[in-house]
């Protein structure tokens, strides 16, 4: 990690900040100012409470994390696409010239000491990073959770995740205990569940900094069989270095490292956490480490992010891993072209995909083979999270893009049919930190499919002629053919579901324009059209598909669900959602020093 800072420093990249912060708050509001203006990365000389700097913000521009990778993105892209288009090897086998040597660096290397054993310190000493108001506590916010599978040991059996850590408060015995919270179908919950049916503690071991390859192997999407390890290796360009203490794997090019025990059958109330749909994600029991000690390195530093409502730090995280993955996603799934998990609407609430559609080919064209294709991807990894899946057909327009959401959604609704194409599954799962649904864990989805020749035009200005009835207001164009309307207040279930069948019978008797596919209901319909990330995020965080969606004349005909005319989506915010994330209007004003003149950041801020 300093020598990622010394070159990224050397090359103009990095702003030194020598006053005093606080972690509390403070850090996590310099970073997030600095990084919503597209700024360097950040070293904190001197943060109070703690012996050691920190280091935050240097993935911050997708630039940036490329210019760290220099030496190797390429290399390890290629290896990517080899089983995509084996051919290109005997085509153009000069192209592919050095790929064995990358490889061999895939291999982890088990050494018998590493710097991360210089010296030890104790969690509170550690940087206590806390990023908004209503967070439980400070939280390790890069961390890299290394766990192996009591029934298969080794680094080639282990998980190495970005699950996040909480260091202190609630229940939590100072120094002794962190919170582990882990979400569904991630690896160390099989580890977990294998340490619970031989009746012992799992190991945990959670490596903070080293290089910055390790980071991201953490959130790599990355086979089962395949482990972190192996392409944090790859990235860096150098071998995965680690040794055992007493049991515990140890990153020995980490900056720290926490080992400790995960005790079967045993939780505490972790949280709340301010995440990445940009909402906290309230308390919950979870399981929690019994910390045994804590390793640190010479000069250590202690990297960190701030997450919240998209786009942040972690975005570009996003971007990176879809270059490197993008080439893959046809091998893992025959038929599907792409794929794209929103980051503005809070990664798994909205997925879009392009499949082929060539299932009759000689018939009309409508979703058939794309269907198949839709339930291939909710079973793909952790695509089973989404909440939305769009899906079109890649002969209707070969050129489409999933990364043009506008262009994406023009393609789908002028083609889509609401009597046909919508597919929900009710009483499913969705993702742990989503709260639009009916309980932890719980929720439906709905997959939106659309083949054959266009249906419809789009709106691109809003007819006067659309009539709303009391209450519903302000109508926006928010895309083309997608209306924004201000609703009443949600108050509960039942009026709510009364105002939109209100609406949706209001329109069924009007003469409403025909070139609206969409009506979105929001509070604030003005903020939701004003950027299209604005209304992906309002929509999709904010709505349960099956309690949700509304229809201008609908019906149900054999269990299937569709509407003759707009489709409605209640986006309003409701009582049982998590409250969004607002910073601390004080703590804004304290940052607001360091960019006067004389201070760090004048001139960046």
């Amino acid at each position: 990690m300093k020598e990622c800072i010394i070159d990224l420093e050397r090359h103009g990249h990095l702003v030194r900040i020598k006053e005093e912060v606080d972690p509390n708050l403070e850090m996590a509001e310099i970073h997030r100012r600095v990084y919503q203006r597209g700024g360097p990365a950040i070293l904190y000389e001197r943060v109070k409470g703690s012996p050691f700097p920190a280091v935050s913000n240097i993935f911050g521009t997708l630039e940036r994390a490329r210019f760290i990778f220099r030496n190797t993105l390429d290399k390890v892209m290629k290896l990517m696409q080899v089983p995509a288009n084996p051919m290109a090897i005997i085509r153009r086998p000069w192209e592919y010239a050095g790929l064995s040597m990358t490889g061999l660096t895939a291999l982890p290397k088990k050494v018998g000491s590493g710097p991360v054993l210089h010296g030890q310190t104790t969690i509170s000493q550690l940087p206590q990073v806390k990023c908004w108001p209503q967070d439980g506590g400070p939280f390790i916010l890069l961390p890299q959770v290394y766990s192996e599978d009591p029934l298969r040991p080794g680094i080639m059996h282990s998980n190495l995740g970005m699950y996040r850590v909480q260091l202190s408060g609630n229940q939590y015995i100072k120094d002794k205990e962190i919170g582990l919270h882990y979400q569904i179908r991630r690896d160390i919950g099989l580890h977990h569940a294998n340490a619970l049916k031989k009746g012992e503690p799992l190991k945990v071991s959670i490596f903070v900094g080293g290089p910055p390859s390790h980071t991201l192997a953490a959130i790599m999407p990355l086979p089962e069989a395949i482990p972190e390890a192996v392409f944090a290796g790859l990235l860096a360009g150098r071998r995965f270095r680690y040794t055992y203490r007493n049991g515990y794997a140890l990153s020995t090019d980490a900056d720290f490292c926490i080992i400790g025990t995960v005790t079967p059958g045993k939780t505490k109330p972790e949280g709340p956490f301010g995440d990445h749909l940009g909402y906290y994600s309230l308390h919950h029991e979870f399981p929690y480490l019994n910390v045994e000690q804590v390793y640190h390195r010479k000069d250590a530093i202690w990297p960190f992010t701030v997450v919240g409502r998209p786009p942040q730090e972690d975005t570009v995280f996003g971007k990176l891993i879809h270059e490197i993955v993008d080439p893959v996603v046809p091998t893992s799934i025959p038929g599907v072209e792409a794929l794209h998990a929103v980051d503005a609407s809070g990664v798994h609430p909205l997925l879009l995909a392009i499949g082929r559609e060539q299932f009759i080919p000689y018939a009309p064209r409508e979703p058939r083979e794309i269907l198949t294709l839709a339930n291939s991807i909710l079973g793909f990894g952790h695509c089973s999270l989404a909440k939305y899946l769009f899906i079109a057909a890649k002969e209707d327009h070969p050129g489409l893009d999933v990364y043009d959401i506008q262009a994406y959604f023009s393609h789908v609704l002028e083609r889509v049919d609401w009597r046909r194409d919508l597919h929900f599954q009710t009483m499913t799962t969705i993702d742990t930190l989503d709260y639009s649904g009916t309980g932890f864990n719980r929720g439906s989805k709905l997959v939106i499919a659309a083949a054959g020749e266009p249906k419809r035009s789009l709106a691109k200005s809003l007819s006067s002629d659309l009539k709303l009835p009391d209450g519903f207001a302000r109508p926006a164009l928010a895309l083309p053919g997608v209306v924004v309307i201000s609703a009443p207040p949600y108050i509960d279930t039942k009026t709510g579901e009364k105002d939109a069948q209100e609406l949706a019978n209001h329109l069924a008797k009007t003469d409403y324009p025909e070139d609206i596919a969409l009506i979105v209901l929001t509070e604030d319909s003005e903020f939701a059209a004003r950027h299209i990330n604005n209304f992906l995020w309002v929509t999709f965080t904010r709505s349960n598909p099956s309690h949700d969606v509304y229809g201008v004349n609908s019906f149900t005909e054999y269990k299937h669900w569709g509407c003759m005319g707009p489709l409605i989506i209640d986006a309003r915010l409701k009582p049982h959602h998590a409250p969004p994330l607002i910073e601390s209007p004080e703590v804004t004003s304290k940052v607001d020093r360091l960019c006067a003149k004389g201070g760090s950041l004048h001139g960046i801020l």
